[in-house]
């Protein structure tokens, strides 16, 4: 692939559709002969071995026992100071929408360029909403500050004394700072879920993509107390169903499997960024779920993996970016390799 090639191919063209949504992908390039591998996202591509679930699991409403083993397991994975400050959601898009409407009409701040879907459910319910380049950036008269650690896309990592020192200006106003932690599992030495009980501070976990679940639906929110409660109260009873809180609470205390996925996802970070780079492409950052790249040819990079059935993340604002999830297995470790080279 000549990365300096700035021809830009009919397709590209077209709306370029949210990562992981395969059928959009092939309503573009149609049917791939050996099948897609999706580098779209940043989703383990190794997942937790579910294992047998009870047939209960889905016949029954999640009884109480069931949801307050998955909120202990959440607890001590994540480090938070109780059960009381966990809330465990049908993932965290959930959250991300229903926090807006617990709040009247506020000023927010969203560090970006990040997750999409934070400044979109903010601005639906109402509120008045700025993006800012960092927490530094954040206007005086800021009441919410939304910030992903580290952030998606570019893997930036916000140190924890800053935004604790953000959180205790905005929660002596009333105010909220969110952290968006999804991908916060592979650092956890910058996760904040410690400090998760004080006052106007929201923090936001991913179950699906360090687990490599996301078919699952789940995810937590870590706060304090009182706001735990509201979210609880909007989300309703059973938010999260059985076979989510079986797999959860199984997933969340296998430590074994933890630790093995953290040193492999790692290794397999070195790996992609090493081939990205031996191929003309900029490492601009990432996380070791992603990786972010640069190049002039991004786009055609993009089309033309895509006709061979590898789908990565394009980005319709930032056109020389190009995101790359790792690949799973070793056939598709190896296809990548080939393909990449390819002309």
């Amino acid at each position: 692939m000549r990365n300096g090639d700035t021809t830009v191919p009919p397709e590209s063209n077209l709306p370029l559709p949210h990562g992981g949504d395969l059928a959009a992908a092939e309503a573009l390039y149609g049917q791939p002969s050996e099948g897609w591998i999706d580098l779209s996202t940043g989703i383990n591509p190794t997942p937790f071995p579910v294992g047998t679930i009870d047939s209960d699991a889905f016949t029954r409403l999640p009884d109480a026992s069931a949801q307050t083993a998955l909120r202990r397991a959440a607890q001590a994975y994540y480090g938070a100071p109780s059960m009381n400050a966990v809330v465990c959601a049908p993932g965290t898009q959930a959250l991300i929408q229903w926090l807006p409407k617990l709040r009247r009409r506020s000023r927010v701040a969203v560090v970006g360029p990040t997750y999409g879907e934070h400044a979109h459910a903010w601005r639906e319910a109402g509120h008045d909403v700025t993006e800012i380049p960092s927490p530094e950036h954040m206007p005086d008269d800021t009441e919410v500050l939304v910030a992903v650690n580290p952030n998606n896309p570019d893997g930036i990592c916000h140190a924890p004394e800053t935004l604790l020192k953000i959180e205790r200006r905005l929660a002596s106003l009333g105010g909220w700072l969110i952290v968006d932690e999804a991908f916060a599992d592979v650092t956890p030495e910058i996760g904040l879920s410690a400090h998760c009980e004080r006052e106007g501070l929201i923090l936001l976990r991913s179950f699906g993509k360090f687990f490599g679940l996301a078919g699952v639906r789940l995810g937590f929110a870590l706060t304090h107390p009182e706001t735990a409660d509201r979210l609880n109260r909007a989300l309703g009873p059973w938010a999260v169903s059985g076979p989510a809180c079986t797999v959860g609470t199984r997933a969340l205390e296998d430590t074994t499997w933890i630790e093995a996925t953290r040193k492999s996802l790692a290794a397999g970070r070195l790996r992609l960024e090493t081939l990205l780079q031996g191929h003309g492409l900029e490492i601009v950052g990432g996380t070791d779920l992603f990786v972010l790249t640069r190049s002039e040819g991004a786009r055609n990079l993009h089309n033309h993996l895509a006709r061979t059935g590898i789908w990565t993340r394009a980005f319709t604002q930032h056109p020389s970016w190009l995101r790359f999830g790792q690949p799973g297995r070793p056939e598709h470790w190896r296809r990548l390799e080939t393909t990449i080279e390819a002309p």
